[in-house]
C-alpha cells in the first residue's frame, strides 16, 4: 500500500503540467458559467480536446455527461465536475482480466521505436514479476541496436533474473527461440521480450514480428500470449499514431505509456483506450523501478483533478 501511496502522490506531481492544461480550463467553466446550456458543453469539449483527450474520447464523455445531467436534473453546472470525472473513469476502466498473463505461462513481446523508454521498461516490467515472485526470462531480441542488450543485461541483473542475448545483428527470432528453450528449461513463468521497433520501416517490423510470433508458435503453444507496445507519453497525439501504426503490424494487447512525470499531454493516455480500444495497462513516472505502475484509471482521474485519495 505505501508503494501505492507513494507512487500516487509522484503521479499528483507528475501530472501537475496536464492538470494546469486541462483542469484549470474547466474549473474555470464550472464556475464561470450560470446555467448549463449547449456553450458549456462546448466549452468543456474544445478544453479536453486541447487538453489530448481526443475528439472520440471526449466526445463519448460530454455524451454521458449529458445524459447523467439529464438524468439527475441538474441545473448547477458546479455539479457536473464530480459527474465528469466519473465519466473519464469510465472510459479507462481496464477491467480485471487485463492482467491475466500474470497468472499464466506466458510470453510478453514489448514493441516500441527507440528512444520512447522501451528497454528501460521491459527492465522494471522484470523486476515487478520478480518482485511478485514469478520466475522470469529476459529475451534481448532487439538486436539492431547495441545499446539495448547491455541497457537489457543492466537491468537484469538488478532485477536478478535470467537473460537470453545473441549478438548485435543477429536474428532476432534466433535469440527468441534460444529464450523458450531457456525459459521452458528453467520452468519460468514469465518469458519477457525485447523486440526492436522500426516503424518508417513497417514491413521489415511486420515480417519480423511475424517470423518471431510463428516460432513462439510452433516452440511454445501453450504460453498465454501478450504483445504491449511502449509509448512516450510527452509526445501526444504522435504516440497515438505510433499505436495506430503497430496495431497494423502487431496484435497489440496493452500500452506502457513512459515518461508521463513533466508533460503537459497525459491526457493521452484517455485518448489511446478510446480511439484504438487498447487499454493503457503500465505508466511510468519516472526512472526508478517503481515508478513503472499497473494503470488504475481511479488514480490516473484523481491525480489529473487532484482529489485527494
Amino acid at each position: 500500500m505505501e508503494e501505492k501511496k507513494g507512487f500516487f502522490k509522484r503521479l499528483v506531481a507528475g501530472l501537475a503540467k496536464t492538470r494546469d492544461n486541462i483542469v484549470s480550463g474547466i474549473d474555470a467553466i464550472f464556475n464561470g458559467f450560470s446555467s448549463i446550456d449547449d456553450d458549456f458543453y462546448d466549452e468543456i469539449e474544445e478544453i479536453l480536446v486541447m487538453g489530448d483527450i481526443g475528439i472520440n474520447a471526449t466526445t463519448s464523455i460530454i455524451e454521458d455527461l449529458k445524459a447523467q445531467v439529464k438524468a439527475q436534473n441538474i441545473k448547477e453546472p458546479s455539479e457536473c465536475k464530480q459527474l465528469l470525472i466519473n465519466s473519464i473513469k469510465n472510459q479507462m476502466d481496464v477491467g480485471e482480466t487485463a492482467y491475466e498473463f500474470e497468472n499464466r505461462r506466458s510470453v510478453v513481446l514489448v514493441i516500441g521505436v527507440n528512444g520512447v523508454g522501451k528497454t528501460t521498461s521491459v527492465g522494471k516490467l522484470a523486476g515487478k514479476l520478480k518482485d511478485q515472485g514469478k520466475k522470469v526470462v529476459l529475451a534481448a531480441a532487439d538486436t539492431f541496436r547495441a545499446a539495448a542488450g547491455e541497457q537489457l543485461t543492466e537491468w537484469a541483473h538488478r532485477a536478478n533474473v535470467d537473460i537470453i542475448s545473441g549478438q548485435e545483428g543477429s536474428d532476432p527470432a534466433s535469440v527468441v527461440y534460444d529464450a523458450i528453450a531457456s525459459a521452458k528449461a528453467r520452468n519460468a513463468d514469465v518469458l519477457l521480450c525485447d523486440t526492436a521497433g522500426r516503424l518508417h520501416n513497417k514491413k521489415n517490423l511486420m515480417n519480423e514480428l511475424g517470423k518471431i510470433n510463428r516460432i513462439i508458435e510452433r516452440e511454445y503453444p501453450e504460453a498465454f500470449r501478450e504483445t504491449l507496445v511502449v509509448l512516450d507519453g510527452t509526445t501526444g497525439q504522435n504516440a497515438l499514431a505510433q499505436a495506430r501504426e503497430f496495431k497494423e503490424v502487431a496484435d497489440i494487447t496493452g500500452i506502457i505509456l513512459t515518461k508521463l512525470d513533466g508533460t503537459a499531454k497525459g491526457g493521452i493516455a484517455v485518448a489511446i483506450h478510446a480511439e484504438l480500444g487498447i487499454p493503457v495497462k503500465y505508466i511510468g513516472v519516472g526512472e526508478t523501478i517503481d515508478d513503472l505502475q499497473k494503470f488504475d484509471a481511479d488514480q490516473f482521474v484523481n491525480a489529473l483533478f487532484d482529489v485527494k485519495e
